[in-house]
């Protein structure tokens, strides 16, 4: 069976996601479908909309074939960590291309990319270091030594934040000299940050998620999702009592910045340079997240960075811990699969060369230490107390979803 990847979130599972989806399988002529897929928590540092569980069900509602999890030490950094993560990923379940939405939508364009800059690579370290000198926060400095240089033939815009992905998936898989090969295909209408409905189909899933909290009853939001992803949204909702955001977070995250020490906030993952001490400042005034990332936000820290270094904060990710985790992946857990789903992981099962995880209790608990911390964090997210205690419960007792 011919496997293609993806590379997603699904926070929620929409209309674009769908497009994808569709085209992936057009472009590749892939039999199957593997996702893998941030847990609860995302790459810009944020708690996901609903739980990994419920977006896997969104996911094999619409046709993804099998969903497997970007550990914690992955899903929450950076897009180079990142990528490396999930394009490892994609290469030990067994899939021979992956493909990925872009602005811009030609795979030429991005392997043009990569070789113009290695062969730029000593004056765009020099254009880095002295944007970052000047105070820029570390993407808006690559972008900019990216500007300057004299670029020819075909190129990507590095400014565009799928593109700035894209290029890092496709890195990935040559820095490992992988035989994955790599297609991409245009983003329909929506891009990926904005925040208000642009098309009568297609939204981005930051314009969802702004919906979702302005509008109790979100019927706003229907026409941008699949059928499939509304009702298990509805479901989510009613079972759980509420979707997941930062301010569900913020006195857990205010106690623990006010009760640490500034050698401990210092030993957190990320944080550098003295930020600690705003942190610490502007916790003992701000009433909510928001007001606190607004009173914590400089021209150094883009809102991203900021929100990961506070996620760490939560969840007590130390600096040595999660070096050593991401160095690479040390499992394959599988959160989903449908009928052909199976008959691929049973296929792929003995030439895998991490272990495959389904059941949590016969996992290395020292390896996915962090994903399960992160799941008992994600789970104080909700206010009522069985809630909590039913979601904390099923991550060990859920067995792979199957449909």
């Amino acid at each position: 069976m011919k496997a293609t990847g993806v590379v997603v979130e699904y926070n929620p599972f929409h209309n674009g996601h769908l497009h994808h989806l569709r085209e992936t399988r057009i472009a590749t002529g892939a039999d199957i479908v593997v996702a893998v897929m941030s847990g609860h928590f995302l790459q810009r540092g944020e708690p996901a909309l609903v739980s990994k569980w419920s977006r896997t069900k969104m996911a094999l509602e619409a046709g993804v074939d099998v969903v497997i999890e970007l550990p914690y030490s992955f899903a929450t950094q950076h897009a180079e960590i990142f990528s490396k993560g999930a394009i490892t990923l994609l290469d030990r379940i067994g899939c021979e291309s992956f493909c990925f939405g872009s602005e811009d939508g030609d795979i030429h364009a991005f392997d043009n990319t990569i070789q113009f800059i290695h062969t730029n690579q000593e004056q765009y370290d020099k254009y880095i270091r002295d944007f970052i000198q000047e105070g820029m926060s570390y993407p808006s400095a690559l972008a900019g030594a990216y500007q300057r240089l004299e670029k020819k033939g075909s190129v990507i815009d590095l400014s565009k934040p799928n593109n700035i992905l894209g290029f890092h998936y496709v890195e990935a898989r040559n820095r490992f000299s992988s035989s994955l090969k790599a297609y991409t295909i245009s983003r329909e209408s929506a891009g990926y940050h904005d925040e208000h409905f642009a098309s009568p189909s297609i939204a981005s899933a930051t314009s969802i998620r702004k919906s979702i909290f302005a509008d109790g009853q979100n019927h706003e939001i229907n026409s941008y999702l699949p059928d499939s992803s509304v009702q298990e949204l509805y479901s989510y909702k009613d079972e759980y009592g509420s979707f997941h955001r930062w301010e569900n977070y913020w006195t857990l995250l205010q106690y623990k910045i006010l009760s640490s020490s500034k050698a401990e906030l210092q030993d957190i993952y990320e944080i550098e340079e003295g930020i600690e001490n705003r942190m610490v400042e502007y916790a003992k005034s701000s009433v909510s997240f928001e007001d606190f990332m607004t009173n914590l936000k400089t021209k150094r820290y883009t809102w991203t960075r900021l929100q990961r270094m506070l996620l760490h904060i939560l969840t007590d990710t130390h600096k040595e811990n999660m070096r050593k985790r991401h160095a690479h992946p040390e499992y394959i857990r599988l959160l989903g699969m449908n009928k052909k789903g199976r008959e691929f992981i049973h296929q792929q099962k003995k030439d895998l060369s991490l272990p495959l995880i389904s059941k949590l209790s016969s996992a290395d608990q020292k390896a996915i230490s962090l994903d399960v911390k992160a799941a008992e964090i994600y789970s104080l997210g909700l206010q009522n107390s069985s809630a909590r205690k039913k979601l904390l419960h099923q991550e060990w007792s859920q067995p792979p979803i199957m449909i």
